[in-house]
């Protein structure tokens, strides 16, 4: 991998864009190894957790390259494809099998907050920066910008960023639920670390919680009598590993 680095530590995988001389924006190649670096995590059993980074800025949305390659032509395949694995890339680490955390500093804009509000669980910076930056440059939210904000904080939130293309800072979107909590600067990587290590000691389990977790809380949720049926059988696996039976 060249635009991403991957570590394993204590059940926990970090993985950490690092393209500083661009902020973190998506390319076609970065996305690709997102998606591969995603994976890998996924097929390592001793993984129970991820923890995605940027170093000191998170991720400045998708190279504009990607983007007006697109428009000179939407329905030319390679244009199409690329913007597709752009994409791609955040709904990956929304969906592999294992808890995920995003660990933001600096900003998170358009493609790059579509990647931090597909974490389980976001740990910011107090001056971090999270902003959609679609329509200040003149074009439609995509990736689900106003899904993914309207599942962490409402539809109150989702028209003042995704709509009227409002930003806020670090303490502003934990007060909002965009975020889980906020911490100096410094100190926002290992803080993530530390609470993705918490349910990584039990990497078996952490994917067992973590599917039932998605499943109870999508749009929509689910009555709470399905929940308890939903819940019954990776709770008595979990009993039963417990008991040695």
């Amino acid at each position: 991998m060249t635009e991403i680095r991957y570590d394993v530590t204590n059940g926990v995988a970090l993985i950490t864009l690092d393209a500083p001389e661009r902020r973190n924006a998506l390319s076609v190649e970065m996305s690709r190894e997102l998606i591969d670096a995603a994976r890998t995590a996924e097929s390592d059993d001793a993984v129970g957790a991820v923890v995605v980074t940027g170093g000191a800025h998170f991720c400045a949305g998708a190279v504009r390259s990607v983007l007006a390659d697109t428009g000179t032509d939407p329905v030319e395949d390679e244009a199409y494809r690329n913007l597709e694995t752009v994409y791609a890339a955040f709904t990956t680490i929304g969906s592999i099998g294992v808890p995920t955390v995003a660990a933001v500093r600096g900003a998170a804009v358009g493609a790059g907050l579509n990647l931090a509000l597909a974490t389980d669980l976001r740990i910011v910076s107090r001056t971090a920066r999270l902003l959609p930056g679609f329509a200040q440059i003149g074009i439609h939210p995509g990736g689900g910008h106003f899904t993914l904000i309207n599942r962490a904080a409402g539809r109150e939130a989702a028209a003042a960023l995704g709509l009227f293309g409002d930003e806020v800072d670090g303490d502003r979107a934990v007060a909002l639920g965009l975020a889980w909590a906020a911490y100096d600067d410094g100190d926002v990587q290992e803080q993530a670390l530390a609470i993705a290590g918490r349910v990584a000691k039990d990497p078996a389990l952490a994917r067992r919680m973590v599917a039932s977790f998605r499943r109870e809380t999508a749009p929509g949720g689910l009555p709470w009598d399905v929940s308890v049926e939903l819940e019954r059988s990776p709770q008595m696996w979990s009993l039963r590993r417990k008991h040695g039976v």
